[in-house]
């Protein structure tokens, strides 16, 4: 069933972190960094919105992808207030290879193709074979809460003491509980659009920051593919696909930034 967001979980979570003696301050701040998300899995009862490899719809004078396509996603299927300037029809296309060291500013690894445009089915020139193909259902538009070492490191740094260290790891640790209790859990994703990054050995929008500071904060997550079991390359793998929030809303995807972590 799909799952919208709603205020009223903001409220049972203030209560929750109020019961919990967990500062009022914090929990504004915490709310603060709180963001919508639209999610899919291969199961569910949500609409097909999206599809997982396979090759690429493209129109025929379109370059030829150099990396397999990791997913389609049908923007009109999308909710309206996913905090992103998403265009209102088409589809976006999403690409990468299952490698760390393909990661960084390319021109291809994001292409918007608008509704009514003649494609055709566009395998990759790529070393890498093409990932299987999956229906994605939406599972839910909800919430994607930061994760908690970077929301620590951000909000207070990375110079702390043991004992400041610890009480601060144990705050953020019991909002994260408290959100947490108020929702429930989720079954486990496979895509999602917008949200939170996921930081494995680090944070991807702290690495796009750094290698590409000009417009620094414009900066936003697209999206985020949990690699399955069949990305051999990857062992648990996760790969992001970064933007300016300004060359988003101008459809400038040539400009996109790409993040593969395992």
């Amino acid at each position: 069933m799909i799952e919208h967001r709603n205020t009223d979980r903001v409220h049972r979570f203030r209560a929750e972190a109020a019961s919990r003696g967990l500062p009022a301050h914090e929990t504004e701040e915490w709310l603060k960094a709180v963001k919508p998300a639209v999610f899919w899995t291969y199961e569910g009862d949500g609409p097909v919105a999206a599809r997982l490899g396979g090759d690429a719809l493209l129109p025929r004078e379109a370059p030829t992808p150099t990396a397999p396509l990791v997913a389609t996603v049908d923007c009109s299927l999308l909710p309206s207030d996913t905090g992103l300037p998403l265009p209102a029809d088409g589809h976006l296309l999403f690409f990468a290879e299952p490698n760390v060291s393909f990661y960084g500013s390319k021109t291809d690894i994001v292409r918007y193709v608008p509704a009514g445009t003649r494609t055709t089915a566009r395998p990759a020139d790529s070393w890498y074979d093409a990932y299987p193909s999956h229906d994605l259902r939406m599972a839910w538009f909800g919430t994607s809460t930061p994760d908690t070492d970077t929301y620590a490191s951000a909000k207070w740094g990375d110079d702390l003491d043991d004992e400041e260290l610890d009480r601060v790891t144990r705050l953020v640790e019991d909002m994260d509980g408290a959100w947490t209790s108020t929702g429930g859990l989720w079954p486990m994703w496979t895509l999602a659009l917008g949200g939170n990054t996921i930081a494995l050995n680090c944070d991807p929008l702290d690495s796009v920051r750094e290698d590409e500071p000009e417009d620094a904060e414009d900066w936003v997550l697209l999206a985020t593919w949990r690699c399955g079991e069949e990305v051999k390359q990857l062992d648990q793998g996760i790969i992001s696909w970064l933007i300016r929030r300004t060359d988003l809303a101008s459809l400038r995807f040539d400009r996109a930034y790409l993040w593969v972590d395992m």
